[in-house]
């Protein structure tokens, strides 16, 4: 039998990026709804709407596919002569400086092409993502926009079927954002997107923490508190200070106690450290369980409610 310290320290925080490497927060694309005879994937259309040319090389370089067309839109007047005569499956539109060029752009995609999923794109100020959420934007991506997050999220916003307000706005102040997710695996995805940019003025390293630690802690919260009912929501608080990030969740669910946890990895018994794959392989839950044990290499602080149905970290800055 194989005998391991208590607490499984070989998950010790240099052995954390190796765990982002391989897991990490890139976000889960669901099947597509865009499924030909089962297996042939029909052609999806974008159309970009930047006038920085270097900015629509960056896009068209980072989404390309064989079974995608990419059009692109240097002005007003440009991109709604293409919103009126084709139809687009995402639109990503540039901000501009001032925040409102975007946004008028979301509401006029909307008029033409209520269907259209909207990406906007930018600088990174908070205070453009805030206004994203609230326009019902399906993501924001910061300028230049990086590949592998881009990438994602515009073949998730491929892949949506249902999503306009799966996340709401409760309030917002660059310090101090609450949020209402919908309890589907879709919506925890967008999230962790949205709080990526949120944060992108902190040093990668600290960001790709609070990313992660956020994920794990909301599907946790949308997997075994709203049980993937899309009638319920996890609530989300994050809150900055000059010296810390705190983020809070409290999801619809009875809680749990710490002591009975058979399906993560933080209450495997020291000479069975994988034990509670074969509990969730047993239970029919997807792959996973590192949730809390990764959580609390990644962040400074880590407290439960005494119900078990919300949680807070903390990260020093």
């Amino acid at each position: 039998m194989l005998a391991v310290p208590r607490g499984l320290r070989f998950f010790h925080k240099s052995y954390v990026p190796r765990l982002l490497e391989a897991g990490g927060t890139h976000m889960v694309c669901w099947p597509s709804s865009k499924l030909v005879n089962g297996d042939v994937l029909s052609s999806s259309s974008l159309l970009v709407i930047d006038p920085d040319r270097e900015v629509q090389e960056l896009i068209r370089s980072a989404l390309e596919r064989e079974d995608r067309t990419i059009k692109a839109a240097y002005g007003k007047s440009d991109a709604e002569a293409c919103l009126r005569t084709t139809p687009y499956d995402v639109v990503l539109a540039g901000q501009g400086t001032n925040g409102s060029d975007g946004l008028r752009l979301v509401r006029r995609v909307r008029t033409l092409q209520p269907e259209a999923r909207i990406i906007l794109t930018g600088d990174s100020a908070p205070a453009h993502v805030i206004e994203a959420i609230r326009a019902r934007a399906f993501g924001y991506c910061h300028n230049p926009p990086p590949e592998g997050p881009l990438s994602d999220i515009v073949q998730q916003a491929l892949d949506a079927a249902s999503w306009q307000n799966d996340i709401l706005v409760i309030s917002a102040r660059q310090e101090w954002i609450t949020l209402d997710v919908r309890c589907k695996m879709e919506a925890g995805d967008r999230t962790t997107h949205f709080v990526r940019e949120l944060e992108s003025d902190l040093p990668l390293q600290v960001r790709e923490d609070v990313t992660s630690a956020f994920r794990e802690l909301l599907f946790n919260g949308i997997e075994h508190g709203g049980k993937y009912n899309p009638r319920k929501r996890v609530r989300v608080w994050i809150m900055r200070t000059p010296k810390a990030l705190i983020v809070q969740l409290q999801d619809p669910g009875r809680g749990f106690s710490m002591n009975s946890l058979p399906h993560a990895a933080i209450s495997n018994p020291e000479d069975s450290p994988i034990r509670h794959v074969e509990v969730r392989a047993e239970a029919g839950q997807r792959p996973g369980g590192f949730g809390i044990l990764m959580t609390r290499n990644l962040v400074d602080e880590l407290l439960y409610n005494e119900r078990g149905n919300g949680v807070m970290f903390v990260k020093y800055l």
